[in-house]
């Protein structure tokens, strides 16, 4: 049976409606008739589609070029670290750009002086660093050179990323009552270590093989050589080997088959929404589809998919290996086609297939064990029964550009108790993706990498961004600055994601954790954004001040997912993740890139949020106001949660992070 087929049935409120005139995944593969290069504005283009018209008042702003004052007129001429020949150097220089990038953030410095030099005291080890600042970031992304210690002599190699991470750890450890001494601070350096490690890998078999395959969804997925910008191990992955590296990372463009349990009824746990012509479909059906004919099934079992590394690592459990003792679970094996892991590394993809599966993965990838919680697949499945209610359709009336990728079903094993059992819980995502729709992450299209057609004779390819060809190639063809088309195309992702983003908080109090992995974007033919999705079951936060209102949609609303937050985390936390990890993080890429002058398009947003705050179509969320008027902000702090052990997905929300307070880019 072809799996595609087996699960087309699906009903128009249980995954994204087909694509049609309105819907951006039409336009993306849509022929567009010949004619001369389409040069209409971001304001004509809004009014064509009958969307709001905030950016009028921007008009000025969009024939600037940038001059970018936070640069030394000679530091972009120098070539790029990452460009180095060596893979590992171009990692090293990755990995100290990170750490400073945390430490400078998490630490209040202040810009560099007129001679482009950052200085960074070290009185735990009585010296300190002289770094040089190739470009200085209002948003954080900075770019830096090689750091030294004053007193190391002239001789003496740049500092490497082992030894700042060591140095930092040192500095954080000294201050009373702080973490970073100790087995922490050893942790930080190994994982630092072992990220440079990955990274060096990754650049070096990238640089052999920079084209992209013909899936463009996946593509984008495979573009995060380098990670998190901000985060100091954004490639530690701590017990996989070189070989498990090679097949289980996005980044190697690994795939391998699923390995598949089968589960007695008596041990299977399970919810479903998904429906295929007004008909529910449990979640064991559509695993059975997914893995195919062949599979060796018992009768009245369920097929439960599971990562292989996980598959080995669950035998070691003694309360798994019980099950299996008791009859409960069967191993079947690795069985089926390749899937493909994504950017999170345990969310696999196949090309054609109608889902994406989460699967459980105790790996420590970046801060956490990737093991789905209970809570979490109860959250996914709620906030696709809830959308259901009429507020999905009333949310694609105000913006049908956009939607949230649906996770409407799960399978997972219980004890004989009836406690869950950890790391074997799984699921089922809609692929509402074609292999040639251009629908990238965030978080992707931002990603310095190797590009395909930038090398030159006995050197490796250039590095560089999907978002500055993309810029290059509009600027080519509309005959127009680089920076004008940076501000356009930043003011047009700006109501195609950050509006209907806000609309969901003003209209049902519900804010999302879209950080740029979890922000989809869809590009039209041209390159421009046209459309966007949220993807992740466990980024929702309910308004404790709106329970009400969502329990008249959905009585028992969060009795089993845990999402309901005060107003103060989810302000918070929305900041954050829209704010200062998307937003803030796109300005930054334009300018360490060298796309945009920042001030443009912070003055860009300022705008946005003013007209959304206070215009015509003015929303009732809080986050517009919180970015435009607060002097400070709190932000994530990467380095200072992992030098204090924390595991994201562990605890109280409100608690499973460290959060500094930063000056707001967009206030004075």
């Amino acid at each position: 049976m072809n799996t595609t087929a087996a699960l087309a049935g699906a009903d128009a409120e249980d995954v994204p409606p087909p694509a049609g005139p309105s819907d951006p995944v039409e336009r993306l593969s849509a022929p567009r008739p010949a004619g001369p290069p389409d040069r209409r504005t971001a304001s004509d283009e809004h009014r064509a589609r009958g969307h709001h018209e905030p950016l009028a008042h921007l008009a000025p702003l969009a024939h600037l070029d940038h001059p970018d004052h936070h640069e030394r007129p000679d530091h972009h001429e120098r070539p790029d670290p990452l460009d180095h020949p060596d893979p590992y150097a171009a990692a090293q220089a990755a990995g100290v750009d990170n750490l400073l990038r945390c430490w400078v953030r998490e630490n209040g410095f202040a810009a560099p002086g007129d001679d482009g030099v950052l200085r960074v005291p070290l009185p735990a080890s009585g010296t300190h660093l002289r770094v040089p600042v190739r470009h200085w970031s209002a948003t954080g992304w900075h770019r830096f050179g090689a750091p030294a210690l004053t007193d190391a002599p002239e001789s003496a190699p740049p500092v490497d990323a082992v030894t700042l991470a060591a140095l930092l750890a040192r500095e954080a450890g000294a201050r009373a009552g702080a973490p970073g001494a100790g087995a922490e601070a050893a942790d930080l350096v190994g994982r630092v270590a072992d990220s440079v490690r990955r990274t060096a890998v990754f650049l070096r078999d990238r640089r052999a093989r920079p084209d992209d395959g013909p899936d463009l969804f996946l593509a984008a997925e495979q573009a995060l050589l380098l990670g998190h910008p901000l985060h100091p191990t954004p490639k530690s992955r701590e017990g996989l080997s070189e070989a498990e590296t090679g097949r289980y990372s996005p980044e190697a463009r690994g795939s391998f088959p699923l390995h598949w349990f089968a589960v007695a009824p008596a041990a299977l746990a399970t919810d479903s929404a998904w429906t295929e012509r007004g008909r529910p479909v449990p979640a064991a059906r559509l695993t059975a589809r997914l893995a195919g004919h062949g599979l060796p099934l018992p009768a009245g079992h369920a097929a439960l998919p599971v990562h292989p590394w996980q598959a080995r690592e669950l035998r070691l459990r003694p309360g798994v290996a019980a099950l299996f003792d008791a009859g409960l679970l069967r191993d079947l094996g690795p069985y089926g086609p390749a899937w493909h892991p994504t950017s999170s590394v345990r969310t696999v993809h196949r090309t054609g297939a109608p889902a994406m599966l989460k699967l459980s993965l105790g790996l420590r990838i970046t801060n956490s064990r990737r093991e789905n919680l209970r809570k979490e697949l109860h959250r996914g499945v709620e906030a696709h029964r809830l959308l259901r209610t009429g507020l999905g359709r009333r949310w694609r009336a105000a913006h049908p550009g956009f939607d949230i990728v649906r996770d409407p079903a799960w399978l997972a094993v219980d004890d004989p108790d009836g406690g869950p059992v950890p790391g074997l819980d799984v699921l089922l995502r809609h692929n509402p993706f074609a292999a040639s729709d251009d629908v990238s992450c965030v978080a992707g299209l931002v990603a310095p990498r190797p590009l395909p057609g930038s090398a030159s004779v006995g050197a490796p390819p250039g590095t560089g961004s999907r978002l500055a060809r993309l810029v290059t190639r509009l600027a080519r063809r509309t005959g127009r600055p680089p920076g004008a088309v940076s501000v356009e195309w930043f003011l047009r992702y700006l109501e195609a994601v950050v509006r209907p983003l806000l609309w969901l908080d003003a209209e049902a109090g519900i804010a999302l954790e879209a950080h740029q992995q979890n922000t989809l974007l869809l590009l039209d033919r041209d390159g421009w954004p046209a459309g966007g999705r949220y993807r992740d079951n466990q980024g929702y936060y309910f308004r404790a001040s709106r329970h009400a209102e969502l329990d008249a949609l959905l009585p028992g609303i969060g009795a089993h997912s845990d999402t309901f937050v005060a107003d103060a985390v989810a302000d918070e936390r929305f900041a954050y993740y829209l704010g200062i990890n998307n937003v803030f993080g796109l300005i930054g890429a334009f300018g360490a890139q060298r796309l945009a002058d920042e001030r443009l398009l912070l003055a860009a947003f300022r705008g946005f949020l003013t007209a959304v705050a206070t215009g015509p179509d003015r929303l009732r969320t809080s986050l517009p106001s919180r970015l435009l008027d607060s002097p400070v902000l709190r932000c994530k702090a990467n380095l200072l949660t992992r030098l204090h052990g924390l595991d994201e997905l562990v605890g109280p929300v409100d608690t499973q992070s460290v959060y500094v307070t930063l000056a707001n880019p967009l206030h004075g």
